[in-house]
This record gives structure tokens, C-alpha cells and sequence, in this order.
């Protein structure tokens, strides 16, 4: 039953893995739920309170970078309030949409709300530059924390 656990723990961290380079899926979540499975079944030998605590911040602050990375190369590039909410409702929108969707939904959201807003085409594909390189920016914060939260548990391993 013990190495069904660790199965189900090590395909938890594959997926989230996985997850840090395909944006629809939580990559930081199932990484630290395969990391914190691991370490119930191994009775939080290797990995314990303090270990566990440093990973969780690691993925929440992976998290938090990911969402608001888009927003501020948006608002970098001088974005509009409608621009931000449409590179928000864009985002929404993509997750539906498949992988191309996750990607250049918040982009096509915040091109369309800055259009809008100003009626400047030029500002308008600025906004959109900016937020697609803010999503790049997120998506490099994230493989850092998730190889950060590997690190993490590799020390507490050998320490």
C-alpha cells in the first residue's frame, strides 16, 4: 500500500511539473501536494514542519507572481483600468479555451480594453506586448519556484 503512496506522490509531482510549463494546469499546487504526500507516508521524517512551510510559500508566491505578472507588464506599458480588466476577463476567458486560449486570452483582452479606452491602435498592441511579456515573466517565476521547491526537499532529504 506504502508504494502506491509514493506512486501517487511522484505522479502528483510529474504533474506538477507538467504544470509549471502548461498553463491550464496547477502546477505549483499538485507539486507541493505530491511533496507533502510524500511526506505523510514517510511520517515527516525527511520532510517536516519547517521544510513543508518553505515549500508552501514557494508555491504561493509562485502563484501570486504567475496571476499578477500579466497585469503589471500591462500596466508597465501605461494600460488603461479597462485594459487590466480586460487582460483579467481575457485570462478567464482563455482558460476554456485550450493552451493557445490561457496564453493570448489575457493579451487579446487587454489589446481589446485598451482599444477601447483610448481608441490607439499603436497603444493598444504596446498594452498587449506588455502583457504577453508579463505572462512570460510569470511563467519563468514559476519553473523557478517549482525547481526552488525541489531544491528545497532535496536538501531536507540529504540534511
Amino acid at each position: 500500500m506504502t508504494a502506491l503512496g509514493y506512486l501517487a506522490a511522484a505522479l502528483l509531482m510529474v504533474a506538477g511539473l507538467a504544470g509549471t510549463i502548461i498553463p491550464a494546469i496547477p502546477g505549483l499546487p499538485l507539486l507541493f501536494g505530491g511533496l507533502l504526500l510524500a511526506s505523510w507516508l514517510d511520517n515527516f521524517q525527511h520532510l517536516g514542519a519547517i521544510s513543508l512551510s518553505i515549500l508552501a510559500v514557494l508555491a504561493a508566491l509562485g502563484l501570486l507572481v504567475d496571476f499578477v505578472a500579466g497585469l503589471l507588464g500591462a500596466k508597465a506599458t501605461g494600460a488603461s483600468r479597462q485594459a487590466l480588466w480586460g487582460a483579467f476577463i481575457g485570462g478567464l476567458a482563455g482558460m476554456f479555451l485550450g493552451l493557445a486560449g490561457v496564453i493570448l486570452g489575457p493579451m487579446i483582452g487587454a489589446v481589446i480594453g485598451e482599444f477601447l479606452a483610448r481608441k490607439d491602435a499603436f497603444q493598444a498592441g504596446k498594452v498587449g506586448i506588455g502583457t504577453l511579456l508579463g505572462f512570460i515573466v510569470g511563467a519563468v517565476a514559476k519553473v523557478a519556484c517549482a525547481f526552488a521547491m525541489l531544491a528545497t526537499a532535496a536538501l531536507a532529504l540529504v540534511f
